[in-house]
Formats: C-alpha cells, sequence, structure tokens
C-alpha cells in the first residue's frame, strides 16, 4: 500500500463519535470474542490482501485488524489499495495467482464479480477468505468463508432507527436511501432499508423518496452536486437519509447546509469509519448514528479464517455482532474506543500459540 494513503487512513483515528439507545453498548462482552478452538498458528505464509478502496472506512479499519494478526501470525502479507478500480482488482487478483501466495483476502469487493479469477485461485489451491465479498457471512462455493456482520440485523437497526426517531419528533419519513449496487452485500442493506421503511409501522407518511446509487469509490465528487439536486426536487418531503455506508455523509454537510435542509436526519446501515464517530460525537453534522461493525476484531477473524485453511479445519462459523452507535454511547466511553474490549487478542493468540 502506498505511504500516503496508509497514513491517511490512519490519521481517521484522530476522531471519534454515536446518538440512541437506551442503554450505553459496545463491543467486547463475553459473547463476541470469537471462536475459543481451532488450529495452531500456520507460519511462513504468503498472504495478499487486496482493498476494495481505503477511502472505504470499513476497508481499512479491518486491515488494521489483519495486519496486527498477520504479524503475529509470522506471514508475509502484500497489501493493494484498488482505488474502487474493477480494473485494478482483477489485475492485483490475477498477480496474486502468478505469484502463486498462499492465501487473498478480498477486502470489500464480491468475489462473485470475479469468476475467472476465483476459479484460477481455486486451481492454484490458494485460501481465499473475504470481508463484505459475499451477501451474506459464511463460508460460499468460492471462499473459505465471508467475515461479516449480518447485513439485515445492520439494515434493520438502521431503518428501526429513523421510524423511533420520527415517531419522538412527531416528523413525517420521507427518506432517500445512498447505495452502491455493484455490491451484493449493499443490494441486501436497501432492499431491507426499503421494506421496512415501507411497512411504516408506528410512524406517519412514510415514503422511500428515492434510492440514489452512487459508486462508494465516487461518492466524496458525486455527494456534493447531488445533494443539491435532490434537495431542489424534493423540497421538504426529505427528512431523513439512509446510507449503506458512512462514506456518504463524509461531503454531505455542507451541501444541505447550503440548499438550507440542515433539519434532514442522516443514518448510517454501516459501517462505524473514524470519520462517522469523530462527526457523531461533536455533533458536527446532520449524521446522527451509525450501525458499527467491530472491524479491528472482524480484520482478527479474517486471519483467523485463513488460518483454518490453511491447516485443513474447518471455518469458525462465527459471525460478530453490529452496534447501533450514537452520541449518547460514545460520550459514554469518554475518549475510549467502540472496541473497548480487546480479549479477542488473548483469545486468538491462545488458540494459535497452544502446544
Amino acid at each position: 500500500m502506498r505511504k500516503g494513503t496508509l497514513l491517511s487512513f490512519l490519521a481517521y483515528a484522530a476522531s471519534l463519535c454515536l446518538t440512541c439507545l437506551p442503554t450505553p453498548l459496545a463491543f467486547g462482552g463475553d459473547e463476541d470474542y470469537g471462536p475459543t478452538s481451532g488450529p495452531v498458528g500456520q507460519p511462513d505464509k504468503s498472504v495478499w490482501f487486496i482493498a476494495s478502496d481505503f477511502k472505504n472506512g470499513g476497508v481499512a479499519g479491518v486491515y488494521r485488524g489483519f495486519e496486527s494478526a498477520a504479524r503475529i501470525l509470522g506471514w508475509k502479507f502484500k497489501v493493494i489499495d484498488s482505488h474502487g478500480s474493477r480494473t485494478e482488482m482483477v489485475n492485483a487478483l490475477r498477480q496474486a495467482i502468478a505469484e502463486r501466495s498462499d492465501g487473498i483476502v478480498l477486502g470489500g469487493f464480491s468475489s462473485t464479480d470475479f469468476p475467472s479469477e476465483m476459479a484460477l485461485a481455486k486451481k492454484a489451491h490458494i485460501s481465499l477468505v473475504g470481508w463484505h465479498a459475499a451477501e451474506i457471512p459464511g463460508p460460499k462455493d468460492d471462499l473459505f468463508y465471508n467475515v461479516s456482520t449480518d447485513p439485515v440485523t445492520v439494515a434493520t437497526k438502521a431503518a428501526d432507527l429513523v421510524l423511533e426517531d420520527a415517531r419522538k419528533s412527531n416528523r413525517n419519513v420521507g427518506v432517500i436511501i445512498f447505495t452502491d449496487n455493484q455490491f451484493s452485500i449493499a443490494n441486501t442493506k436497501t432492499k431491507v432499508m426499503k421494506e421496512i421503511i415501507e411497512r411504516c409501522q408506528g410512524s406517519r407518511g412514510c415514503k422511500v423518496l428515492t434510492t440514489a446509487n452512487v459508486a462508494i469509490a465516487e461518492a466524496d465528487s458525486i455527494i456534493p452536486k447531488l445533494v443539491p439536486r435532490l434537495a431542489m426536487l424534493f423540497g421538504d418531503e426529505w427528512t431523513y437519509s439512509l446510507a449503506i455506508n458512512d462514506i456518504y455523509y463524509d461531503s454531505m454537510s455542507f451541501p444541505l447546509i447550503d440548499a438550507k435542509r440542515q433539519s434532514v436526519i442522516n443514518i448510517a446501515a454501516g459501517d462505524g469509519s473514524y470519520n462517522a464517530l469523530g462527526r457523531i460525537k461533536a455533533k458536527q453534522s446532520q449524521q446522527i448514528a451509525t450501525v458499527a461493525e467491530p472491524l479491528t476484531m472482524e480484520g482478527w477473524q479474517v486471519a483467523d479464517e485463513l488460518n483454518r485453511a490453511f491447516a485443513g479445519a474447518n471455518p469458525s462459523g462465527f459471525v460478530p455482532k453490529p452496534v447501533l452507535v450514537n452520541k449518547e454511547m460514545l460520550l459514554s466511553l469518554g475518549g475510549g474506543e467502540i472496541e473497548f474490549n480487546r480479549s479477542y487478542e488473548k483469545v486468538y493468540n491462545a488458540i494459535w500459540r497452544k502446544k
């Protein structure tokens, strides 16, 4: 990975943020540590981590966890930032296969979009593990394991919060959903959120005004131009935004202010980026909440699933739990992180280093 890219996403850690839980929650309960048994560490492996785009805070967070775990396991690893380019993803996959790597991590892009490369990797006996590389978590035909929270749970938490907030504040529910339909997990989230809003349980005037398909890799350039058009088209009908990723709100605040639509409330169905946490905690934008994933822990799980594949063991079957993060929760943590309990590191170390 380029030095500038690494420094830019590490800089995200400078800020933190959450909004509507009656009781503060965070990652780190006993049930959140991950698997408790598995094969010993398989050393001297060569692994490629191919990222869809490190501008995506979820991908960056998972990589940080994976990097720490891979170093402990004694692996050599290469990191590629594809910058949202399908061509770069294809090139990276083919290069990793040509160099006979032991394993490849698909960081935030769908395996089904690259059937030829998946087939070549399988033929070469290369282990494949993904993060958000399929619609749901678990083993797949072309992946040893796809690490992810349940996207249905994530989408449900986000959409339910819209209806809850509307009931409390006596607001109509006019929602614009921001998504990237090139990803199967995004399509699942979008479908679930749309269905929940349109069922409109306990709220009034519920309507999904439109679904805006914006590539995650282009969100920072498209959103500032798109928001004024949406504001003009829907006016005061637009009361809430839902998005499949925090990145859509990175560049939405000032366009909403310029359009005199500061009253629009933004909620994200993933992934809990550092940028999002910072602005929620500081109340610096219209985003009031995000459904966060334990990204660092998921990075460790990616490494563990690869280790299981190298050892000829079964996948762990573990599915991490998401948490709805708001300002109150973040303030309750003081200066701490959402993943305040790092016990999963001890658990994985105990598994990998057992005699």
